[in-house]
């Protein structure tokens, strides 16, 4: 079943790679890509602040996976 609130219509699973996926899921593992592009960028500009910064939010977000069983590459 998934949540909604009065008004809106639930967001149905996505398939991806034969899995389905929802929202939450979804949301986390394109949450991971974007702040690994982030790290990335970071590193080539040499910004030690936004390195470290945006490490914490990697680790927090595969903690995070982690502890809902969300496989990451």
């Amino acid at each position: 079943m998934v949540a909604t609130t009065p008004g809106t219509s639930p967001v149905p699973p996505r398939e991806t790679r034969g899995r389905t996926l929802d929202a939450f899921t979804a949301d986390l593992l394109q949450r991971i890509e974007i702040t690994r592009s982030d790290l990335h960028r970071a590193r080539e500009a040499g910004d030690l602040f936004t390195m470290d910064v945006e490490q914490s939010e990697l680790d927090d977000l595969r903690r995070l996976a982690q502890e809902h069983g969300v496989q990451v590459a």
